[in-house]
């Protein structure tokens, strides 16, 4: 009875949120029953549920492989830097805007620090070989005519791993900046006029103030991020790296590795895909859970359930 109440009494509210839900629902939760894939020996011609089941039989291949440990450290690792050089430049750089005065030239320099968000991975992938290729990419160029020694970067796996993290911040942290931006806005005003009032300064009002204040958006943005740590960012580590060997060993990560599997894995690559798809997701889930936990002991306000 209180179920219906609540629906009679913000029938409009729960009619605008309809359309979300129903999305939410067919493209989340009804493709979470073909999870059944990981288990069976998948054919087309048997349909779904009418494939032979295997069990755990699908994820051997990735873990009788030589190499299932290394890429899946090489995804954390990578997760970790992306993650965290991402938040702390992404924090910057909102910062930095709301210091801005001058509404034109606080909109202009919004703008140039989102714009790589919507230049095209692929467009990416051609602007670092651009740069970092041999003895023609520009980073080479400009070595050479400074008198220092040249890098043949794509031979070099130990520079990468950071390579990578600055491509990811460049593209996304402006992007990624919008949130805290908005947040930060919505802070009252009063609290600033109070601090200024005390002799405060510019930086003792961001760090004892607005940071703070900031601390549950960090969090929560933290934890979704971690969800995802053992999915590597596909489209700019292989568009970039490709299959240069050379580079495996900082950069091969589980969903690379897989993919190069898989290309030559037959029928049953649909159901081998599926599995390692299953593990990196539980896995994540497990991460959430894990960390959402940790929050909760210090700070339960700021956890996401």
């Amino acid at each position: 009875m209180n179920f219906l109440r609540e629906l009679r009494k913000n029938k409009w509210l729960y009619a605008m949120a309809l359309p979300v839900l129903v999305y939410v629902l067919i493209f989340s939760y009804l493709p979470m029953s073909a999870h059944v894939l990981a288990f069976k020996q998948f054919r087309p011609i048997d349909g779904l549920w009418g494939s032979k089941w295997v069990g755990l039989d699908n994820l051997k291949f990735f873990f009788t492989g030589p190499d299932w440990l290394r890429v899946t450290i090489n995804t954390i690792y990578l997760n970790f830097l992306f993650i965290t050089a991402g938040t702390i430049t992404a924090l910057l750089i909102a910062l930095m805007l709301n210091e801005i005065r001058q509404a034109l030239f606080k909109r202009i320099s919004q703008s140039i620090v989102i714009l790589p968000h919507f230049i095209s991975i692929m467009v990416v992938n051609l602007m670092v070989l651009n740069f970092f290729n041999g003895q023609d990419g520009m980073i080479n160029r400009v070595l050479e005519n400074a008198g220092l020694q040249t890098v043949d970067w794509f031979q070099t796996p130990s520079v990468w791993p950071f390579l990578l993290t600055f491509i990811f911040v460049w593209k996304g942290a402006g992007w990624n900046s919008i949130i805290y931006l908005a947040t930060i806005t919505g802070f009252s005003e009063e609290y600033y006029e109070s601090a200024r009032m005390d002799g405060a300064k510019r930086w003792q009002q961001i760090w004892y103030i607005t940071l703070p204040l900031l601390r549950p958006t960090i969090i929560v943005l933290t934890l979704l991020a971690l969800g995802r740590i053992f999915y590597g960012d596909f489209g700019l580590i292989y568009g970039i790296i490709g299959d240069n060997s050379l580079l495996f060993d900082t950069t091969d990560v589980i969903d690379t590795y897989i993919y190069r599997s898989l290309r030559s894995a037959g029928m049953n690559s649909y159901s081998n895909a599926a599995a390692v798809g299953l593990f990196q997701s539980i896995m994540g889930l497990i991460t959430i859970l894990f960390f959402n936990w940790i929050v909760r002991r210090v700070d339960n306000d700021s956890s996401l359930f």
